[in-house]
């Protein structure tokens, strides 16, 4: 770990961050049921072809959202993994504790503001 102590209320970050997994696995969900309606639909042969279009376009709209929200569930059970190994609100660069401000912002954070927009 690091020679730094790192400032935060782990229960509390623990709680904000169980209550954002929960939210982000709820659209997922909705996201995954919305998609999933339109699977066994074989009648496009009679569609115009920009509805066909615009479907498919809805469509990939609606996967990219979907990666986006599997992403963010990824970084949240990440952050809490930081929680249970000790090393959250540490920035991964530097060992230096995450200003708390960010970590309000961001509760997934794992730089802070000065070193994030290296990676």
């Amino acid at each position: 770990m690091s020679r730094y102590a790192a400032v935060v209320d782990a229960e509390a970050a623990r709680q904000r961050l169980n209550s954002e997994k929960d939210r982000v696995r709820e659209l997922i969900g909705q996201l995954r049921d919305e998609l999933g309606d339109g699977e066994g639909e074989l009648a496009d042969y009679d569609q115009h072809p920009a509805d066909t279009g615009s479907d498919t376009f809805e469509r990939e709209k609606d996967l990219s959202i979907l990666e986006q929200l599997e992403n963010e569930l990824a970084e949240v059970e990440a952050a809490l993994a930081r929680i249970d190994d000790g090393s959250y609100g540490i920035d991964e660069r530097t060992g230096r504790p995450i200003a708390s401000e960010r970590l309000d912002a961001i509760p997934t954070a794992r730089t802070n503001v000065d070193d994030a927009g290296e990676s």
